[in-house]
C-alpha cells in the first residue's frame, strides 16, 4: 500500500519539461559546424515526452534529467586510442531460433555507435559464482545482475571501451526487485541486457508471423540503451528517445529506436561521429532488417538535415551503390 502511495506522488509531482527547458538541456549550438547544428534542430522528427501513465517509469522514479552540459561537466568515459571496442559478451546457453542474431546485434552496435564492434566466445554460467533465485511471479529463474557485472569487470579487454553481456536468462538487480530489462555502469564500462522478457513465449503467448523481427527491434533498443549508459548517458526525460527509462514491455516498445537532440548531442561529443554517415548506416540495417518505420524516419530526418534534394541523392548512393 506504501508503494502504491509513492507512486501516486512521484506521478503527479513529474511534469514534462517545457520547450524552454528542452532547448536549454541541449545548450547553445551557435559554434557548433552547420550540418551538427542543423542535426540538433528538433523540427518535426522528436516528440515532447507524455505524462507518465500509472505504472511507467517515470510514475515510480524520480529522474531529474541530465542536460549536455551536466553531461560534460560529469566527465564520462569516452573513447581514446587504447579504449576503443565495444564488445559483446553472450552469457550461457542461447537455443537456436529464440534469439537474434548475435551478428545483426553486432552490425546495428557498430552503425550506432560508429565504432569497431567485437563479440567474444559464449561465457558459461555455471563456471562462475552467479546468485539466482526463482522468480515468485512468473517461477522462471533469474540471475543478479551484479554478479555478472563483477566478472564482466574482471574480464574487461584491454582495448574495451566496453563490455556489454547478453544473455536468455532473466535478470533482478536487488532482491526487492522483480525484474530489469538490463543494467549498465556509468563509469565501470560494463552492462548486461536480457533477451527473456522479449519473447511473448515468456508470457505464455503465442508468437506471432513477425515474432523474430520484433525480437530483434526490441533487443536492438535495450543494448544500444544500456551501451548509452557506459557513454555516462543518464535517462532522458526531455523527448521520447531510447536513453528513457521503462518499467514494463509495453512502456519499452513505445520508445523509439532514435537518440533524441540532447542524447544525440552527449554521443556525438564523446565519439566524435559524422552524424550524415551515421544516419546513413543505420539507414541501411533498417532497410536491411525490414524496419521500416526506422527507415522512414532516417530519411526524414536525413531530408531535414541537408534539404529534399541533396538528402534524395544520398540516400540513393548510399542504397544503391
Amino acid at each position: 500500500m506504501i508503494l502504491s502511495l509513492c507512486s501516486v506522488i512521484l506521478f503527479i509531482a513529474f511534469k514534462p519539461p517545457t520547450e524552454t527547458e528542452r532547448m536549454n538541456a541541449l545548450g547553445s549550438t551557435r559554434d557548433l559546424p552547420k550540418t551538427l547544428k542543423k542535426a540538433l534542430e528538433p523540427g518535426a522528427d522528436f516528440e515532447a515526452m507524455p505524462p507518465p501513465q500509472p505504472g511507467d517509469w517515470l510514475a515510480e522514479h524520480k529522474e531529474k534529467g541530465q542536460s549536455f552540459v551536466q553531461f560534460v561537466e560529469s566527465n564520462p568515459n569516452r573513447p581514446d586510442t587504447i579504449r576503443k571496442k565495444i564488445y559483446l559478451q553472450p552469457l550461457g546457453q542461447f537455443p537456436d531460433g529464440q534469439v537474434p542474431l548475435v551478428e545483426r546485434l553486432q552490425e546495428y552496435a557498430r552503425a550506432y555507435f560508429a565504432m569497431e564492434v567485437q563479440v567474444l566466445p559464449p561465457l558459461d554460467l555455471n563456471g562462475n559464482e552467479i546468485t539466482t533465485r526463482t522468480n515468485p511471479y512468473t517461477q522462471n529463474k533469474q540471475i543478479l545482475t551484479a554478479d555478472v557485472l563483477a566478472i564482466l569487470r574482471k574480464n574487461l579487454p584491454t582495448d574495451a571501451f566496453c563490455l556489454l553481456a547478453i544473455t536468455m536468462e532473466d535478470l533482478y538487480p536487488d532482491p526487492s526487485w522483480n525484474f530489469v530489462f538490463g543494467q549498465a555502469m556509468l563509469r565501470g564500462r560494463v552492462g548486461v541486457y536480457s533477451f527473456a522478457r522479449y519473447d511473448p513465449a515468456f508470457y505464455g503467448e503465442k508468437r506471432g508471423s513477425d515474432y523474430e523481427k520484433v525480437l530483434l527491434r526490441r533487443s536492438c533498443k535495450v543494448l544500444v540503451h544500456e551501451t548509452a549508459h557506459m557513454f555516462g548517458l543518464r535517462h532522458c526525460i526531455y523527448f521520447k528517445c531510447v536513453v528513457n527509462g521503462s518499467n514494463h514491455l509495453k512502456e519499452s516498445d513505445s520508445r523509439p529506436l532514435h537518440l533524441c537532440p540532447v542524447c544525440l548531442r552527449k554521443l556525438q561529443q564523446s565519439i566524435g561521429f559524422d552524424v550524415i554517415g551515421r544516419y546513413c548506416y543505420l539507414l541501411q540495417f533498417y532497410q536491411k532488417v525490414g524496419f521500416d518505420n526506422d527507415a522512414r524516419w532516417v530519411t526524414n530526418r536525413l531530408t531535414h538535415i541537408l534539404g529534399p534534394e541533396a538528402a534524395l541523392v544520398l540516400i540513393e548512393q548510399k542504397t544503391n551503390p
